[in-house]
């Protein structure tokens, strides 16, 4: 067996483990766990940008209220205004090891407006930001001669007293994570990873539904492992669905229109070609993404179509091609001309605004144990997240995890002596079919149950669906070898099951969370 120790373990390579293994490299040994590429991770997505403010006639103030008036007063008001303010420093930091924006002829950077925001105060690299935070990063940790980046790993679970053989319950004091156990994909083989502190960076769990923006990998690892471990979680009833997914029957991941196309001047019309928005939100296609997403259900079901229309013909010619090279690609390969054709689209599951609680420095309820970015509830994002406030968040949290996780680590106590993985009486499943379709159904249940519109009677359904799932997923765990299908399956289960509890307790309509049982009186007109 396969044993790896370090000071710092992170387990996900996007924006925030990056960044965090860039600040605590300095101080120890550094391990990354990827189960994929180095650069996979829902980072490498993110086409619209990053929020930060920069422009002499934006305001702190503003983007504050920006974001607590989106996250429909559900935000933590302290850690939206510590994010705000401290993510400007940490925009110039990324800008300072190599990230480049793009800039108008007088050199000023080209902020772009997205939905819900009063400013332009969006940085962006053309339609591919991430894709361009991303390769900064790892350009930066690859030259790093302290970290290790051992890709092709899947982190199974979490290594706590419990794999001591002592007794570890929800809500208990004193719980700690010592590492992680991690299958090494090439070899089919338990890895035991030591470490003193471990940063969950996992990402996103998108992959939850049949329609979404996250790639293949954003299967809500990173809380399942700490719902597992006894962390707390919190607002998972809160998931955002991007307003404007490619509509392209049989493609999934879907590919996302960005809302800075939108920001740009784009307007939302229907299967007859008529602009609507403006009857939801005097915002019009600029509303906050909850109000826009439900607006376009209710235009689909009211209709009988499968999709609605962005319209881009009214810009100016080459603009589109100038500021969304990407998605002009894309829609060239379906013979669709954003400068005369309108572009079908259809929300898709987009961000987890809930997940593993933490504190203003990124540590949760277990000991020696972190969370950052989107598989983190730190409070910033309440009821719905404001568009490119999750990179800017990422940032910030890593800066401050890392700082605390360095001070707490210069004198660490020696870990214990932790006892390999068991598999023993396990073997090689001779049925994927019965993971793959447990996956697929899962995926229905949520998306047909509990997406952009729920009601009571839906989720007490999904529930009853979801507890048949886990019987005989947990039964095909307990005697199969492991696998990442079989892994992931089991998360995606346990995050499903965590987004319907949250939906059942929460008696009201509020930002992301919208049931036809808790009407608010202001929408009700809308259904």
């Amino acid at each position: 067996m396969e044993h790896l120790t370090a000071d710092f373990l992170i387990i996900g390579s996007g924006i925030a483990g990056l960044t965090y293994a860039l600040k605590v490299a300095e101080h120890g040994k550094v391990i990354i766990l990827t189960k994929g590429k180095a650069e996979e991770s829902n980072t490498k997505y993110a086409q619209g940008g990053i929020a930060a403010v920069t422009a002499i006639d934006d305001s702190i103030e503003s983007h504050v209220q920006d974001t607590l008036q989106c996250g429909a007063g559900l935000c933590d008001e302290t850690v939206v205004r510590m994010v705000v303010t401290e993510g400007i420093a940490r925009v110039k930091e990324i800008i300072k090891w190599g990230a480049s924006f793009d800039k108008q002829p007088s050199g000023q950077y080209d902020l772009a407006k997205e939905g819900g925001h009063s400013a332009h105060r969006v940085l962006h690299f053309k339609d591919s930001t991430g894709n361009e935070i991303e390769r900064t990063l790892l350009k930066q940790v690859n030259e790093h001669a302290n970290i290790s980046f051992y890709t092709h790993y899947f982190a199974i679970d979490l290594i706590t007293q419990h794999h001591l053989g002592q007794e570890v319950k929800r809500g208990m004091d004193g719980i700690a994570c010592f590492g992680a156990y991690a299958l090494n994909v090439k070899t089919g083989q338990i890895a035991t990873v030591m470490a003193h502190t471990t940063l969950l960076a996992t990402g996103g769990a998108g992959q939850v539904y049949a329609n979404t923006t996250n790639p293949v990998i954003a299967t809500g690892d990173g809380v399942a492992m700490a719902y597992r471990a006894k962390a707390n979680v919190k607002d998972m009833e809160f998931i955002q669905f991007h307003p404007t997914a490619l509509y392209n029957p049989g493609e999934h991941p879907s590919f996302l229109i960005t809302e800075a196309v939108r920001g740009h001047g784009a307007v939302l019309r229907n299967a007859n070609g008529h602009s609507f928005m403006e009857h939801y939100d005097p915002r019009a296609s600029l509303a906050p993404r909850d109000i826009v997403a439900r607006a376009i259900d209710n235009e689909m079901k009211k209709h009988g179509h499968e999709m609605v229309y962005l319209d881009c013909t009214h810009f100016v010619k080459g603009d589109f091609e100038k500021h969304f090279p990407m998605i002009l690609e894309k829609c060239k390969t379906l013979n669709i001309n954003p400068e005369k054709d309108f572009i079908p689209v259809v929300p898709a599951a987009h961000y987890m605004c809930g997940g593993v609680v933490v504190d203003v420095h990124g540590c949760s309820n277990i000991t020696h144990l972190y969370a950052a970015g989107e598989c983190a509830a730190t409070g910033l994002h309440g009821g719905n997240r404001l568009a490119s406030n999750s990179l800017l968040e990422a940032l910030v949290y890593a800066h401050r995890a890392a700082l605390h996780a360095v001070n707490t680590s210069k004198v660490p106590k020696p870990l214990p002596m932790i006892p390999n993985w068991n598999d023993e009486g396990t073997k090689q499943p001779n049925e994927m079919v019965l993971i793959t379709a447990n996956r697929k159904e899962l995926q229905s249940i949520m998306s047909n149950y509990v997406a952009i519109v729920r009601s009571d009677i839906r989720l007490k359904r999904a529930l009853d669906r979801l507890r048949i799932i886990y019987g005989e997923t947990e039964a095909l765990y307990l005697r199969t070898k492991l696998s990442p299908a079989i892994c992931e399956l089991r998360n995606m289960i346990t995050v499903a099951y965590l987004i319907v509890k949250a939906a059942m307790q929460r008696k009201q309509s509020i930002g992301l969370h919208y049931t036809t049982d808790y009407l608010p009186s202001a929408t009700a007109a809308h259904d």
